[in-house]
């Protein structure tokens, strides 16, 4: 196995242990076992278990980034379309990462300063993203009003942790869309 897919292994892994019993109940010999290594053979991958959870939780806030660009890019200038597949990227990671919600929302504090730092820096750089096809749709929002309509809908977006169990992920994800949309005001 691959570097870079066995510490994709283990980060998955340690998404979901971290998402079911929390970052401190969850010992480096835990998600060695879960990974079919030793509990110390995870050192060859990650200096700390704290190490793991600021990758983890840096990384997806880079790709949701990344891609979130991409799909404001493919709008080719149109802020409808460029929200629309900004809400069709969004639910599509929360549905397909419910554990890194979980891990994000309730392990934040367990990350190191400098890693929060950055997430946060990642994340502000998402929603100003958002922000910014929001106002050119609506211009007489306000940057503030902006803002807040889009956290409100990532509220919704990442409530999947905790919603849509008893539907299939397809149906989840068209009714997580027309939602968010519909709160957002997108045509």
């Amino acid at each position: 196995m691959s570097e870079v897919s066995r510490r994709e292994q283990i980060l998955d892994t340690a998404a979901d242990l971290f998402a079911a019993r929390g970052f401190h109940g969850v010992s480096v010999a835990d998600l060695g076992a879960a990974c079919g290594i030793s509990g110390p053979a995870l050192y060859k991958h990650f200096t700390s278990k704290q190490a793991m959870l600021a990758e983890m939780l840096t990384s997806i806030s880079e790709r949701l980034l990344d891609v979130g660009r991409e799909r404001v890019d493919a709008g080719a200038g149109d802020a409808a379309a460029a929200l629309r597949g900004l809400v069709d990227w969004h639910v599509e990671f929360a549905t397909s990462h419910r554990p890194l919600i979980v891990v994000q929302d309730r392990d934040w504090e367990s990350l190191p300063e400098d890693a929060r730092a950055q997430v946060r820096r990642l994340q502000r750089s998402y929603i100003n993203l958002w922000a910014d096809e929001l106002q050119a749709l609506r211009p007489a929002l306000s940057r503030p009003a902006a803002h807040a309509a889009i956290q409100a809908a990532f509220g919704l977006l990442n409530s999947t942790p905790r919603a849509g169990h008893d539907i299939p992920d397809a149906e989840l994800r068209a009714l997580l869309g027309s939602m968010a949309l519909a709160a957002l005001d997108v045509p």
